[in-house]
């Protein structure tokens, strides 16, 4: 059995940092003690979401790292996508472990949270970059060029993971030791962390449509067009419902630290598992959903010759009669002289 540990330290003010620091995350041992069906219940979903995330991004990573030839920007921002939905998926086991081995140890716990929450906001922010480059790929092919290589999108990762660390680092030290900026600091972390990112996703999802939808990409199929704009889409509500709940219960915190306790434990827990069930779903949005993916892990089953993968939704290749059509970025290495729209009216 776990140790029984109390919600809060006996000391614990009203005003204290301890105090309003426990508004915002609660530890599972408040569940267990307080509902202890609704914890088994969730300890089976985060069972569920363990197995099937990781089992898909370790699937997803070894295509991405030894089966794909080229490592374009796109590659790069999925493979640490994937690795952060690995880390979330492993922290899963980590929690359940630390919940019965040691309950009532508050370092324990904080180091936890804040690992977790680390990967939480690097898979956000790396949703972001892809998203964004897939708008300067589509509608800023010329002028994105010297920014969409391998060097900057490396480069972009390292700032992530740096500034995902430092930010959540500063957030949890400054709510715990001041309780007067307890409340700000988590404001600033919102912001910074996920409705900044939000505001980018759905800017440039409604530009990237809007550019499919014009009559200089309409010479694409309207099968490989409805493929782009329902992948986006699908990335836009996953985003919103994996992520959305948990912070706008944050937001919700901080505007109200009254809410009742019982509340704003069921909705902390509720939340914070719908947030795990992305490091599952990633794999789903960003590998399967291409063709080009699935032949390849055709391939691996059936241990024939591996297929170039890509992540460039216009420049996914299609077999028609017995005909092999090669990828557009591939034609762009092979003919860099031809113009990316002469190349386009070929398809």
């Amino acid at each position: 059995m776990p140790y029984k540990a109390s919600a809060l330290p006996e000391n614990a003010q009203p005003n204290s940092s301890i105090y309003l620091f426990s508004k915002f995350i609660h530890p599972d041992n408040e569940l267990y003690t307080e509902f202890y069906s609704l914890w088994i219940a969730l300890m089976v979903v985060n069972a569920i979401i363990f197995l099937v995330g990781v089992v898909l991004n370790s699937l997803a990573l070894y295509v991405f790292c030894f089966r794909t030839k080229t490592k374009t920007t796109s590659v790069i921002y999925t493979i640490n996508l994937i690795v952060t939905d690995l880390l979330v998926g492993f922290s899963l086991p980590v929690r359940i472990i630390m919940f019965y081995s040691a309950g009532d140890c508050l370092n324990c716990s904080l180091v936890h949270i804040f690992g977790y929450f680390v990967n939480m906001y690097c898979s956000i922010l790396f949703l972001t970059c892809i998203c964004v480059d897939r708008y300067l790929a589509i509608v800023q092919v010329e002028a994105s060029r010297k920014w969409r290589n391998p060097t900057c999108a490396k480069g972009i990762c390292v700032f992530i993971w740096i500034f995902a660390t430092v930010v959540t680092f500063s957030i949890l030290t400054m709510a715990i030791k001041f309780a007067a900026c307890c409340l700000s600091k988590i404001l600033v972390l919102m912001v910074c962390e996920y409705f900044f990112p939000l505001i980018i996703i759905i800017f440039f999802t409604t530009r990237i449509m809007c550019a499919l939808s014009k009559p200089s990409l309409m010479h694409q199929s309207r099968e490989r067009r409805m493929r782009a704009v329902q992948l986006l889409i699908t990335v836009l509500i996953i985003f919103m419902i994996c992520f959305t709940p948990f912070h706008v219960r944050q937001v919700a915190i901080s505007i109200n630290p009254d809410m009742p306790h019982d509340v704003s434990l069921l909705v902390y827990h509720v939340t914070v598992t719908l947030s795990s069930l992305n490091s599952c779903m990633d794999p789903i949005v960003y590998c399967f959903v291409t063709n080009n993916f699935q032949s390849t892990m055709k391939n691996i089953f059936r241990k024939t010759e591996p297929q170039q993968t890509s992540m460039d939704i216009l420049g996914m290749n299609k077999n028609s009669k017995g005909s092999n059509l090669l990828g557009l970025g591939h034609v762009l290495r092979m003919f860099p002289a031809l113009s990316t729209t002469k190349i386009l009216e070929a398809f």
